[in-house]
Protein backbone atom coordinates (compact mmCIF):
# COMPACT_ATOMS: atom_id res chain seq x y z
CA UNK A 1 0.00 0.00 0.00
CA UNK A 2 1.35 3.44 -0.98
CA UNK A 3 0.66 6.90 1.16
CA UNK A 4 1.67 9.66 -0.54
CA UNK A 5 2.29 13.28 1.09
CA UNK A 6 1.60 16.14 -0.89
CA UNK A 7 4.41 18.23 -1.53
CA UNK A 8 3.53 21.80 -2.52
CA UNK A 9 6.08 24.01 -0.91
CA UNK A 10 3.91 25.10 2.00
CA UNK A 11 6.19 24.14 4.61
CA UNK A 12 8.75 21.48 5.74
CA UNK A 13 8.21 18.04 5.09
CA UNK A 14 10.73 15.98 6.67
CA UNK A 15 9.67 15.73 9.96
CA UNK A 16 6.20 14.44 8.79
CA UNK A 17 8.12 12.02 6.25
CA UNK A 18 10.03 10.77 8.70
CA UNK A 19 7.28 10.15 11.33
CA UNK A 20 4.69 8.00 8.37
CA UNK A 21 7.98 5.99 7.64
CA UNK A 22 8.42 5.18 10.77
CA UNK A 23 5.02 3.69 11.43
CA UNK A 24 5.02 2.40 8.28
CA UNK A 25 7.66 0.04 9.01
CA UNK A 26 5.98 -1.37 11.68
CA UNK A 27 3.71 -2.76 9.53
CA UNK A 28 3.82 -4.59 6.10
CA UNK A 29 3.71 -3.98 2.77
CA UNK A 30 3.50 -0.36 3.54
CA UNK A 31 5.54 2.74 1.66
CA UNK A 32 5.65 6.44 2.34
CA UNK A 33 6.34 9.14 -0.52
CA UNK A 34 6.39 12.71 -1.09
CA UNK A 35 5.39 13.99 -4.26
CA UNK A 36 3.68 16.35 -6.25
CA UNK A 37 3.81 14.56 -8.94
CA UNK A 38 -0.31 13.93 -9.96
CA UNK A 39 0.65 10.63 -12.03
CA UNK A 40 2.14 9.61 -8.41
CA UNK A 41 -0.51 11.00 -6.81
CA UNK A 42 -2.77 8.72 -8.90
CA UNK A 43 -1.27 5.46 -7.89
CA UNK A 44 -1.36 5.73 -4.52
CA UNK A 45 -3.46 4.05 -2.00
CA UNK A 46 -3.61 6.94 0.75
CA UNK A 47 -3.54 10.68 0.82
CA UNK A 48 -1.86 13.15 3.41
CA UNK A 49 -2.12 17.04 2.97
CA UNK A 50 -0.05 18.68 4.94
CA UNK A 51 -0.11 22.43 5.27
CA UNK A 52 1.92 25.42 6.81
CA UNK A 53 1.24 29.46 7.19
CA UNK A 54 -2.26 30.83 5.67
CA UNK A 55 -4.74 29.17 4.22
CA UNK A 56 -5.01 31.64 1.16
CA UNK A 57 -1.12 30.95 0.09
CA UNK A 58 -1.64 27.36 0.65
CA UNK A 59 -4.27 27.36 -1.30
CA UNK A 60 -3.31 29.02 -4.12
CA UNK A 61 0.04 26.74 -4.19
CA UNK A 62 -1.47 23.66 -4.20
CA UNK A 63 -3.90 24.81 -7.52
CA UNK A 64 -0.99 26.14 -9.24
CA UNK A 65 0.61 22.78 -9.39
CA UNK A 66 -0.10 21.13 -13.26
CA UNK A 67 -2.69 18.44 -12.19
CA UNK A 68 -2.04 17.94 -8.34
CA UNK A 69 -5.16 19.37 -7.40
CA UNK A 70 -7.13 17.84 -10.03
CA UNK A 71 -5.68 14.39 -8.90
CA UNK A 72 -6.03 15.20 -5.42
CA UNK A 73 -9.62 15.60 -6.06
CA UNK A 74 -10.22 12.89 -7.79
CA UNK A 75 -8.37 10.31 -5.38
CA UNK A 76 -10.88 11.88 -2.25
CA UNK A 77 -14.17 12.37 -4.15
CA UNK A 78 -14.17 10.14 -6.83
CA UNK A 79 -12.32 7.00 -5.81
CA UNK A 80 -12.75 7.01 -1.93
CA UNK A 81 -9.32 6.90 -0.93
CA UNK A 82 -8.09 7.87 2.60
CA UNK A 83 -7.25 10.97 3.26
CA UNK A 84 -5.14 12.64 6.38
CA UNK A 85 -5.64 16.45 6.16
CA UNK A 86 -3.02 18.41 8.61
CA UNK A 87 -2.96 21.85 9.93
CA UNK A 88 -3.64 24.03 6.80
CA UNK A 89 -4.29 20.74 5.17
CA UNK A 90 -7.19 19.89 7.43
CA UNK A 91 -8.39 24.06 7.04
CA UNK A 92 -8.61 23.28 3.22
CA UNK A 93 -11.24 20.94 4.19
CA UNK A 94 -13.95 23.12 4.67
CA UNK A 95 -16.28 25.07 2.75
CA UNK A 96 -14.20 28.38 2.70
CA UNK A 97 -11.46 30.14 4.71
CA UNK A 98 -11.27 33.64 6.22
CA UNK A 99 -7.67 34.53 6.63
CA UNK A 100 -6.85 38.02 5.17
CA UNK A 101 -9.17 37.05 2.18
CA UNK A 102 -12.14 34.80 1.71
CA UNK A 103 -10.78 31.79 0.25
CA UNK A 104 -12.80 28.54 -1.33
CA UNK A 105 -12.12 25.42 0.66
CA UNK A 106 -12.94 21.55 -0.95
CA UNK A 107 -15.97 21.72 0.89
CA UNK A 108 -15.92 18.09 2.30
CA UNK A 109 -16.71 18.77 5.58
CA UNK A 110 -18.90 22.10 6.13
CA UNK A 111 -18.12 25.03 7.73
CA UNK A 112 -15.13 28.02 7.65
CA UNK A 113 -12.03 28.90 9.13
CA UNK A 114 -12.18 31.79 11.97
CA UNK A 115 -9.64 33.82 13.76
CA UNK A 116 -9.59 31.97 16.97
CA UNK A 117 -10.61 34.54 19.49
CA UNK A 118 -9.86 33.04 23.23
CA UNK A 119 -12.20 34.95 25.80
CA UNK A 120 -9.49 35.44 28.01
CA UNK A 121 -7.15 38.20 26.78
CA UNK A 122 -4.43 36.87 27.95
CA UNK A 123 -3.93 34.20 25.80
CA UNK A 124 -1.97 34.68 22.91
CA UNK A 125 -2.54 33.98 19.35
CA UNK A 126 -1.24 32.33 17.14
CA UNK A 127 -2.35 29.26 19.39
CA UNK A 128 1.34 27.54 20.09
CA UNK A 129 2.04 24.88 21.96
CA UNK A 130 0.57 21.86 23.76
CA UNK A 131 -2.81 20.82 24.77
CA UNK A 132 -4.90 18.38 25.46
CA UNK A 133 -7.59 16.92 23.53
CA UNK A 134 -11.33 16.53 24.44
CA UNK A 135 -12.35 13.43 21.81
CA UNK A 136 -15.64 13.65 21.37
CA UNK A 137 -16.18 11.37 18.01
CA UNK A 138 -15.23 7.83 17.31
CA UNK A 139 -13.16 6.88 14.46
CA UNK A 140 -10.84 4.60 13.47
CA UNK A 141 -8.15 6.64 12.99
CA UNK A 142 -8.23 7.55 16.63
CA UNK A 143 -8.47 4.02 18.17
CA UNK A 144 -6.80 4.66 21.51
CA UNK A 145 -6.11 8.84 21.12
CA UNK A 146 -8.20 9.51 24.18
CA UNK A 147 -9.62 12.97 26.33
CA UNK A 148 -6.32 14.18 28.05
CA UNK A 149 -3.88 13.08 25.75
CA UNK A 150 -1.75 16.00 24.29
CA UNK A 151 -1.54 17.39 21.15
CA UNK A 152 1.15 20.13 19.52
CA UNK A 153 -0.60 22.98 17.68
CA UNK A 154 1.00 25.89 16.03
CA UNK A 155 -2.26 28.26 14.34
CA UNK A 156 -4.04 31.02 14.49
CA UNK A 157 -7.12 30.04 12.54
CA UNK A 158 -9.30 27.36 13.48
CA UNK A 159 -12.22 24.88 11.73
CA UNK A 160 -15.81 26.07 12.53
CA UNK A 161 -17.40 22.87 12.05
CA UNK A 162 -21.14 23.56 10.56
CA UNK A 163 -22.29 20.03 11.86
CA UNK A 164 -21.02 19.31 15.65
CA UNK A 165 -21.30 15.53 14.36
CA UNK A 166 -18.17 16.00 12.46
CA UNK A 167 -16.00 17.17 14.83
CA UNK A 168 -14.17 14.62 16.33
CA UNK A 169 -11.81 16.73 18.76
CA UNK A 170 -11.30 20.13 20.48
CA UNK A 171 -9.24 21.61 22.89
CA UNK A 172 -10.21 24.40 25.28
CA UNK A 173 -8.16 27.50 24.83
CA UNK A 174 -10.61 29.88 26.54
CA UNK A 175 -13.11 28.62 24.51
CA UNK A 176 -13.22 25.68 22.03
CA UNK A 177 -10.67 25.19 19.17
CA UNK A 178 -11.42 22.16 16.78
CA UNK A 179 -8.88 19.51 16.76
CA UNK A 180 -9.88 16.90 14.65
CA UNK A 181 -12.48 16.44 11.69
CA UNK A 182 -14.01 13.63 9.68
CA UNK A 183 -16.30 12.54 7.73
CA UNK A 184 -16.42 9.29 5.50
CA UNK A 185 -12.69 8.32 4.20
CA UNK A 186 -11.44 11.55 5.28
CA UNK A 187 -10.00 12.84 8.48
CA UNK A 188 -8.37 16.01 8.99
CA UNK A 189 -5.80 16.98 12.31
CA UNK A 190 -5.31 21.20 13.54
CA UNK A 191 -2.27 19.88 15.37
CA UNK A 192 0.90 18.23 14.10
CA UNK A 193 0.57 14.04 14.80
CA UNK A 194 4.74 14.09 13.96
CA UNK A 195 5.20 16.18 16.53
CA UNK A 196 2.80 15.14 18.80
CA UNK A 197 4.88 12.14 19.95
CA UNK A 198 2.96 8.98 21.25
CA UNK A 199 -0.67 10.16 20.54
CA UNK A 200 0.53 11.95 16.94
CA UNK A 201 2.41 8.13 16.26
CA UNK A 202 -0.55 6.01 17.31
CA UNK A 203 -2.73 7.89 14.88
CA UNK A 204 -0.76 7.88 12.34
CA UNK A 205 -0.17 4.33 12.58
CA UNK A 206 -4.35 4.07 12.74
CA UNK A 207 -4.16 5.87 9.43
CA UNK A 208 -1.88 3.66 7.95
CA UNK A 209 -3.93 0.61 8.91
CA UNK A 210 -7.58 1.84 7.77
CA UNK A 211 -9.14 0.22 5.57
CA UNK A 212 -12.80 2.16 4.39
Amino acid sequence: MLTALIDYDSGNLHSAQKAFERMAGDLSGEEVVVTSDADVLRKADRIVLPGDGAFPACKAALTDRRGLFEALVEGVEKDAKPFLGICVGMQMMATRGLEYAETEGLNWVGGDVVKIEPTDTRLKVPHMGWNDLIVTGEHPVLAGVETGQHAYFVHSYHFAVADPAQRLAHVDYAGDVTAIVGTGTMIGTQFHPEKSQSTGLRLISNFLKWRP
